[in-house]
């Protein structure tokens, strides 16, 4: 039985490497919109069989990253601008209501954590950095305040969601105008997250996100 519950661990292990590489190569556009999802080469690069691949990609369907057609294969899936706007159109309370929650419910590590970013997002903008790092330091906000949170259905479904906002930020990335003043923005987030005033977390996590997806819909 010992062995049987190595096999099964080292199996998920391998399915949710496979889940994290391919979703990372789908956001960040490394495989474009539209475009095949080659199986072999995914196998490859993985240095895994086709099972783990396999659940990866019924994972990315789930969660729209991926499109399957009958015959034909898989697909990363395509991106319209009004994806924008839905995506957000359901964002915004969420993301208020996590904002919210994390201001009452942060435990002191994750605290000290989001603290450490605040200061990481001046240090990133003073020094000039380019668009990528502003996206990536981003990201990593809103999974911190997702954690904070304590809520895992909250977090798991803001999870999918801001993969598939970020995945059109990369899209866009060229086109899009300076958003280190959105990144900003979230010093304002974290702050109000630190001082457990849950409203104004609310309140300035959603200007934060309506703020960058006027920018975004403003250059399409």
């Amino acid at each position: 039985m010992a062995e049987g519950v190595r096999e099964s661990s080292t199996s998920q292990l391998m399915a949710e490497r496979a889940y994290v590489y391919i979703r990372d190569q789908i956001v960040t556009v490394g495989i474009p919109p539209g475009s095949p999802v080659d199986e072999e080469k995914l196998m490859r690069e993985l240095g895994v069989g086709r099972t783990p691949v396999r659940e990866a990609l019924k994972r990315l369907s789930v969660e729209r990253l991926v499109t399957v057609y009958p015959r034909r294969g898989t697909f990363a899936s395509e991106i319209q601008l009004d994806d924008e706007l839905w995506l957000t159109e359901v964002r915004v309370p969420l993301e208020g209501l996590a904002a919210d929650r994390a201001a009452r419910r942060a435990s002191a590590k994750e605290r000290r954590t989001l603290e450490r970013l605040s200061e990481d997002i001046t240090r990133e903008i003073a020094g000039g950095a380019d668009m990528l790092p502003l996206v990536l330091l981003d990201a990593e906000i809103h999974r911190a305040v997702y954690r904070a949170a304590h809520n895992p259905y909250l977090e798991s479904t803001l999870t999918t969601y801001l993969n598939l906002g970020m995945r059109i930020w990369f899209h866009r990335l060229s086109r899009l105008p300076d958003l280190s003043p959105h990144v900003l923005d979230q010093r304002e987030v974290i702050a109000a997250i630190l001082e457990r005033d849950g409203d104004l977390a609310r309140r300035t996590a959603e200007d934060h996100l309506q703020g960058c997806s006027h920018s975004i819909r403003s250059n399409a």
